[in-house]
């Protein structure tokens, strides 16, 4: 299986009330298929999972499947820092049907060492499912080594990563050790030079607010124009980087929200940024031409 391309980490868009918005998801994965991005990813980072109970957490990924209508691929959030729970929700994945993959976030909290780290993920490949392997240190306090990769990369069901590290050299270092495995970008603003030493694509914050425009990015580059890559991403880097400038998810929601595509709504711990935050994001909307 070949993951390549703009994946967009989604959002979970919740009304006022606090519930999932399922008329406003529909109205989303409708959006993001016709603006051309590979994939599509439900119920990550981006999309609030921590704060989604498990039907919630079925329900989005079921019903991001049945708005897609096979029109992109679909990788299911269904990692957790408990093997049995990442079991549990992959099986639910696989049972809905329409799932193409899975993403698998390393553990977060409880630290595992290496050899558990291992066991963790083949736990969930040999459910059958495709996993991509969520290396985020930045919010997992775990790094998965490089070892632990390349052994991972030999399991025939685990078909990718997604490198949220902030490293280039990373990427070089598995693609020197796995060149058939597949990297992708989990931060919008090293795409370009992930992709110059060998990743495939992104799994991106900024397509939620900028599908076309990123998924002719990330093709751009991958087809080899660096120069008219490197004009892309300058031209959206302020946008990458102010997405960041709160706790994701929260400036993407932000955004979202000053472009009528959600309600500005959040489940604590998470909720609305500052006045000033929200001030630099409409403005770099602006400039970009986006509202």
């Amino acid at each position: 299986m070949k993951l390549q391309g703009t994946i967009t980490a989604m959002v979970t868009p919740f009304g006022k009330d606090g519930e999932v918005d399922y008329g406003r998801l529909a109205e989303f994965v409708d959006w993001q298929c016709e603006s051309g991005v590979e994939g599509l990813c439900p119920v990550g980072t981006t999309g609030e999972s921590p704060t989604l109970n498990h039907e919630e957490h079925h329900k989005v990924i079921e019903e991001t499947i049945k708005f897609a209508k096979g029109r992109v691929k679909i990788i299911a959030g269904t990692g957790a820092n408990s093997t049995s729970e990442a079991v549990s929700l992959t099986k639910a994945a696989i049972s809905m049907g329409g799932a193409d993959a899975c993403l698998q976030v390393t553990p977060y909290y409880n630290k595992p060492n290496p050899e558990g780290l291992y066991r963790h993920f083949m736990t969930v490949a040999d459910l059958g499912l495709p996993v991509v392997l969520y290396n985020v240190p930045g919010r997992s306090g775990r790094e998965i080594p490089l070892d632990v990769v390349v052994r991972l990369a030999a399991h025939p069901n685990v078909v990718a990563i997604k490198e949220a590290a902030g490293s280039v050299e990373r990427v070089s270092a598995i693609k020197r050790r796995c060149p058939d495995f597949t990297v992708l970008s989990g931060d919008d603003s090293l795409v370009l030079p992930m992709v110059s030493v060998g990743a495939s694509g992104v799994i991106s914050v900024a397509s939620d607010v900028i599908p076309k425009e990123m998924s002719d990015f990330v093709r751009t580059a991958l087809a080899g124009d660096m120069a008219k890559a490197r004009e892309l991403h300058l031209k959206y880097y302020q946008l990458f980087h102010d997405l960041f400038i709160d706790t994701n998810p929260i400036m993407v929601k932000e955004a979202l929200a000053l472009m009528g595509k959600i309600d500005l709504a959040y489940r604590l711990p998470l909720c609305e940024t500052t006045e000033a935050n929200r001030a630099r994001m409409a403005e770099t909307l602006k400039e970009l031409g986006i509202i």
